[in-house]
């Protein structure tokens, strides 16, 4: 008879307090744990401690929850989320653009929560010639197993960095000479903005789109003509476009 049940965690859930433990020790990228509610005492404690160290987010959640994720597997009331590649930061995309003499071509990503959204932006932009991609720490996706599946194999290829500080990050790629572009409503045709030389395109979040903040930092809005009754396109999509719009013009 053929088993159908899943009872094998995926492959970016560490479940259980020790394989945590080790796996935060170990200095492995965790991208989240996540408790069951009211679960802090005994060695969770001392977890939790040397998640406030690395700066590793925490999540209180049901246990139904914890259940789901690990497949069935015994989690002891704490999982880990861990990438399935390492981040790497926003000084190793620089330079790996300095390395093939090209200016850089950049993709931020304000709060993209959606996996799949993630992993068909990170598979577009390795065909686009994108250098990185930045993300921020907090309400993003992460570099999970349905991320590197929906980017059919371009998560290997595309180096993707976390920062705390979206806003912040702009700023200190102003002062490298990189021009930002924001996507959003009521912003210039993206088809007469020149993208030559070194750019960023910032793409916001599926629902509420670039948060207002960011929105002022960028240097440019650009805009897709909608001419339907929708008038958004999903994030994704609207990467792509904007990616490949700015490929010709370099």
């Amino acid at each position: 008879m053929i088993n159908n049940r899943n009872d094998e965690p995926k492959a970016d859930v560490i479940a259980g307090r020790n394989p945590v433990s080790e796996a935060i020790r170990s200095g492995r990228p965790i991208d989240k744990l996540m408790i069951a509610r009211g679960e802090k005492s005994g060695a969770v404690v001392g977890i939790l401690a040397k998640a406030k160290e690395k700066q590793i987010p925490v999540k209180e959640v049901d246990r139904t929850k914890l259940d789901f994720l690990s497949g069935g597997a015994v989690h002891q009331g704490i999982i880990a989320l861990a990438a399935v590649k390492e981040y790497s930061t926003v000084e190793e995309i620089l330079e790996y653009a300095k390395s093939k003499d090209e200016a850089p071509f950049i993709v931020v990503l304000d709060e993209v929560e959606d996996p799949h959204n993630l992993g068909a932006i990170i598979r577009t932009a390795e065909c686009a010639g994108i250098h990185g991609i930045i993300v921020p720490k907090r309400r993003s996706a992460s570099l999970s197993y349905t991320v590197g599946k929906a980017s059919a194999g371009a998560i290997e290829y595309m180096r993707v960095a976390r920062v705390t500080n979206i806003a912040k990050l702009i700023d200190e790629l102003k002062e490298q000479g990189i021009w930002v572009y924001g996507a959003d409503m009521n912003g210039t045709d993206y088809a007469q903005c020149d993208f030559s030389g070194a750019c960023a395109i910032v793409i916001g979040n599926e629902g509420k789109g670039i948060s207002r903040l960011v929105r002022e930092k960028c240097d440019v809005i650009v805009s897709l003509p909608m001419k339907g009754k929708i008038n958004s396109l999903n994030a994704s999509v609207a990467a792509g476009i904007l990616m490949y719009s700015a490929m010709k013009n370099r």
